[in-house]
């Protein structure tokens, strides 16, 4: 750890209820970390599924689905954008607190790989915006993107510069108690790409979001991908379908398995399924299983 001895870092998590996971990362104890017994907890990216819910809607369908967590995808029909003042704010705060859902945090499209300083800037101001939103309406952290690679432009320095950001808003979002969460996206989803971005992004409030991709596959295969990221892994992953055939999720979870994970695994489903609520029930039982198969 770069930016504090970690002595005193861990001294200052505890005194403001974090607690330490497996992997050596702080993750914030409160309403928006997974309260049950098991390792894991499911819940809905709302991106595609729930992109046209209004919120009320959208909890109560997550309620009936029995999945109870959401990442909330800005531009989409629930509306907790940056624009919301503050009684707003509060009102969508109180929404998820008197409900069994929890706010898991705010799914941004801010990336940092723009060659342009003006561009890059305004990707890093936005972002601060969102971790005060998603800190004022009751999440933990904000997801954001790395993401592509531009003409002309060495890699290393894209890199470079994707970790320099993700350094400036980690340090922001620490002081409003809300993680960053770096989705495995976009040209920088190998792995051993996102591994360098994270060596730069050395600030302990930055975290991989497991993304589920087919660059999981690619080179040596899924568990020396997972390897080098596991240290860190955020509070979020995504999955898409889990019935899918053509990801292997027992392995992916085995993997979480063995590493002590905690956090929320988070469905970002494609498709149309007629009944929306009882896909979302349907993808909870399929967790449920291979939950019950891998962490025994």
């Amino acid at each position: 750890m770069h930016h504090a001895n970690r002595r005193d870092f861990l001294q200052r998590g505890l005194a403001a209820g974090v607690v330490v996971c497996a992997s050596g990362e702080l993750r914030r104890s409160s309403a928006n970390t997974p309260s049950r017994a098991r390792k894991l907890s499911f819940g809905l990216v709302t991106y595609l599924w729930g992109q046209d819910w209004k919120l009320p809607t959208l909890i109560a369908n997550c309620e009936k689905a029995g999945v109870l967590g959401v990442e909330l995808r800005t531009t989409h029909a629930h509306a907790v954008e940056r624009t919301l003042n503050k009684r707003e704010r509060g009102a969508v705060k109180k929404r998820f607190a008197d409900s069994p859902v929890t706010l898991v945090g705010i799914g941004s499209n801010e990336r940092f790989d723009d060659p342009d300083p003006a561009v890059r800037k305004r990707a890093i101001e936005a972002t601060k915006e969102f971790i005060r939103l998603s800190h004022d309406v009751g999440g933990s952290g904000v997801k954001v993107k790395p993401n592509s690679f531009h003409k002309g432009v060495p890699h290393e320095k894209t890199i470079s510069q994707i970790g320099d950001a993700l350094n400036e808003v980690g340090a922001y979002g620490a002081g409003f108690g809300q993680e960053i969460r770096l989705e495995v996206h976009g040209q920088c989803a190998e792995l051993p790409i996102m591994k360098k971005i994270m060596d730069v992004a050395d600030h302990e409030n930055v975290g991989v979001c497991w993304n589920s991709n087919a660059q999981d596959l690619h080179g040596a295969g899924l568990e020396a991908n997972f390897n080098m990221v596991k240290d860190r892994l955020g509070a979020t992953a995504h999955v898409r379908q889990l019935d899918r055939k053509d990801y292997p999720y027992t392995k992916l979870f085995e993997l979480f398995a063995a590493c002590n994970y905690t956090g929320w695994v988070l469905l970002e489903a494609g498709g149309a399924p007629q009944d929306r609520v009882a896909a979302l029930a349907r993808q909870q039982n399929l967790f449920d299983a291979l939950v019950l198969r891998t962490e025994k």
